[in-house]
């Protein structure tokens, strides 16, 4: 546990993709994002809020990206990549670590909402390069050990289930039946 103040300067970054996934594989459920911004700020000076997404497709996504944005975060988006041999590919983690080494300067704590194991060289040298206080907020279930470990704290979604999970509700068809949502 460490200790916050309100003069602490914070960053928050936010690995969409990690916790899209693992909030609908782990609990059917998305996440609020006004109410993680709040979560991980906890009453401290906000810097940046930058969430990472991959749009697969930017049309249909706008209504997510609108809602991330007034949550209070800035978006950062980059297309879905489709190979020759037709695999994807999409993600964010050297772009997260560069904002995060960028960011480290200029804040008193970065806040890292992922548990993807490979920001583990980010998080120690933020720690021992910088001396930055880096926080990860996670799902336990999924989140990587060393990184939970090597953070400075570690908070878990799984705690504020209530305040950051919410089932999306089905749409009625104009025929007045429940119609299935795309979850894009």
């Amino acid at each position: 546990m460490i200790v916050r103040n309100p003069d602490q300067r914070v960053a928050v970054l936010v690995d969409v993709q990690n916790l899209y996934y693992s909030a609908k594989n782990l609990y059917q459920a998305k996440i609020s994002f006004k109410n993680l911004l709040n979560i991980a700020v906890q009453d401290r000076t906000l810097v940046r809020a930058i969430a990472y997404v991959i749009a697969a497709d930017p049309e249909s996504e706008n209504e997510f990206f609108d809602a991330v944005n007034s949550a209070g975060f800035e978006t950062k988006m980059k297309p879905l990549q489709t190979f020759f041999d037709g695999s994807k590919k999409g993600d964010w983690d050297t772009g997260i670590a560069m904002d995060a080494v960028r960011l480290g300067h200029k804040v008193d704590s970065i806040v890292l909402v992922s548990g993807d194991g490979d920001f583990a060289p980010v998080v120690n040298y933020l720690q021992q390069s910088l001396g930055c206080l880096v926080e990860v907020v996670a799902f336990k279930k999924t989140a990587n050990n060393d990184l939970m470990d090597m953070a400075d704290d570690f908070i878990s979604i799984e705690d504020h289930k209530s305040t950051l999970l919410f089932k999306q509700k089905a749409k009625a068809s104009p025929k007045g039946k429940a119609k299935p949502i795309s979850k894009k």
